[in-house]
């Protein structure tokens, strides 16, 4: 391709100039670069029916960091001699309509494993072959590309951990950089704007109470990763699952997984820090649990996820035991509405609302607490709450984490329990963390904050707070859910192995059917529901 042509740019994630190979292409390759963002009105448009305030799919901590994080990729394109052109509508429709308007010979996009885009990027890719145009679509928003990995492994993906570190090996690339950016050309018909804001969108801007845990963008996310790098024997001694679920003030990790999610920061200049530090502090953590096993837990993820059909439901997911899951309206609302009587719980719930993040460890238990653990309802319900609410929010790992927690697949340990009652106070034994998330709780004596419910009338009464009336009594008995529990993963976990996991929808039937008639009187779910203590 000769110079003189028009590139466009085209964002969805990888919001950053540093280590941005689409973006390096287009400006060493075009006369004139045309950086282009389209807000879809799938994830930005208003849903006044969602539970809480966002979009049909995004809540507004995330489409508030993404706004934010448009914003200072802006103002970096800026600096560069460019900027961001903003368009509104259907993403397909909108490109196809700049690649003709501005008479684009090149097109540049980060490929995206997401099947949502995986869907828009094949109508766009045909129409620019159709029409003569060049397309670079790297793959930079992993350490490594799950095609070949898939590859390596004989077409399938690797279904644990080690397996795929063997196939992955060390990664090969070079950071990319760049230092200028061609000028945009005549923008003809097209209506460009500037990032709009939550309120142009038709969102009120919410006051919260705290203060934003996060800022969106490419400067915030490398301020974040210079301070967590800083202290460089933390970095190399990073071990993971250690790490305080209840820690709020400081919590005891990077905080950098929204950045990563909407690539403010390249996974792949991370992993090129974490190694330049490594060679400075000899003895170091290893994967999986060091902060490079992590990232390498991110790509592990992802390559399931694309090598996996269905990976994001139980039917027709291969790898994706099948179990009875209950189907309770009342329990999950309760579960998501912080309203399960159970102080660890409900305040993790209420944080995850707040702030748009909670700790791993966090994740793992109330996550745990709604499938496997003790409300038995199904982990597809409880992944569409926290796609919603995290900022975080990323598809292949946001189901694999529920595979994994529910027991759905790759952990096979259903008899391993984060108690709603034991685990929080392992970490906070004062409850200092639930004081701070449930106020109506604040005043209640050490040895009830866990179990409030367990508290004599008269403390509850000089706590300022009445089980039942100013704060839930719990929606189970804990010992008797979670027994329920295990019977009912054990009969399907027997299932799943003699059919060898190939479970028809009368076998599943067959299987409640029986679980129901083993059950007796008083002990369904319904029941246990009933049972407060």
């Amino acid at each position: 391709m000769s110079s003189g042509s028009n590139s466009l740019m085209w964002f969805r994630k990888g919001l950053r100039i540093h280590d941005n190979q689409a973006l390096e292409y287009a400006a060493n390759n075009s006369t004139h670069v045309y950086p282009v963002f389209v807000i879809d009105p799938h994830f930005m448009k208003p849903d006044p029916n969602a539970f809480s305030p966002g979009s049909n799919l995004a809540g507004l901590n995330r489409i508030r960091f993404l706004l934010e994080s448009l914003v200072d990729l802006d103002s970096s394109l800026k600096k560069l001699g460019s900027r961001l052109l903003v368009l509104h509508g259907e993403p397909t429709d909108v490109l196809i309509r700049c690649l003709k308007e501005w008479d684009i010979k090149r097109l540049c996009f980060e490929y995206d494993t997401d099947p949502y885009y995986q869907a828009l990027d094949r109508k766009v890719k045909n129409y620019a072959s159709e029409s003569g145009i060049e397309i670079f679509s790297p793959m930079s928003h992993t350490l490594f590309n799950p095609s070949e990995i898939i590859e390596k492994n004989g077409g399938k993906p690797p279904l644990s951990y080690l397996p795929f570190l063997k196939l992955a090996g060390e990664p090969d690339w070079s950071i990319s950089s760049l230092s200028v950016i061609p000028p945009i050309g005549d923008l003809k018909n097209c209506e460009v704007s500037e990032v709009p804001t939550v309120k142009q969108l038709g969102y009120e801007d919410i006051h919260e109470e705290d203060p934003p845990l996060f800022k969106g963008g490419e400067s915030e996310a490398l301020r974040r990763l210079q301070e967590s790098t800083n202290n460089k024997e933390w970095v190399a001694n990073f071990e993971r699952p250690k790490g305080d679920p209840s820690a709020f003030i400081k919590p005891s990790t990077t905080m950098l997984s929204p950045y990563l999610k909407f690539g403010c920061l390249s996974s792949r200049y991370f992993y090129h820090c974490i190694k330049e530090i490594q060679k400075e502090v000899k003895n170091h953590t290893s994967p999986p649990v060091s902060l490079i096993g992590q990232l390498i837990w991110r790509d592990f993820f992802y390559t399931v996820g694309f090598g996996t059909p269905n990976f994001d439901r139980m039917r027709g997911n291969a790898i994706c035991r099948q179990i009875p899951w209950n189907d309770d309206d009342e329990l999950l609302a309760a579960w998501r509405d912080a309203r399960t009587g159970f102080p660890w719980i409900d305040a993790i719930m209420v944080q995850l609302r707040k702030w748009g993040w909670i700790h791993q460890l966090a994740r793992h238990s109330v996550a745990c607490f709604l499938t496997r653990g003790d409300l038995f309802v199904h982990w597809e319900k409880g992944r569409d709450v926290f796609d919603r609410l995290l900022i975080d929010s990323d598809w292949a790992i946001n189901n694999g984490n529920w595979l994994w927690v529910s027991c759905s697949s790759f952990f096979y340990q259903y008899k391993r329990i984060h108690s709603p009652i034991s685990f929080g106070k392992t970490y906070d034994p004062t409850g200092t963390y639930i004081r701070h998330f449930l106020p109506v709780l604040k005043d209640m004596p050490n040895e009830y904050i866990y179990e409030p419910w367990k508290a004599p009338l008269s403390i509850q009464q000089k706590a300022k707070c009445i089980i039942g009336k100013d704060y839930p009594k719990p929606v189970i008995c804990h010992d008797d859910a979670s027994k329920e529990c295990k019977r009912k993963l054990a009969a399907a976990f027997k299932l799943n192995k003699k059919l060898n996991g190939v479970v028809s929808d009368e076998d599943m039937k067959e299987l409640r059917r029986k679980l129901a008639e083993d059950q007796g009187e008083g002990t369904d779910s319904g029941r246990l529901k009933q049972k407060l203590i």
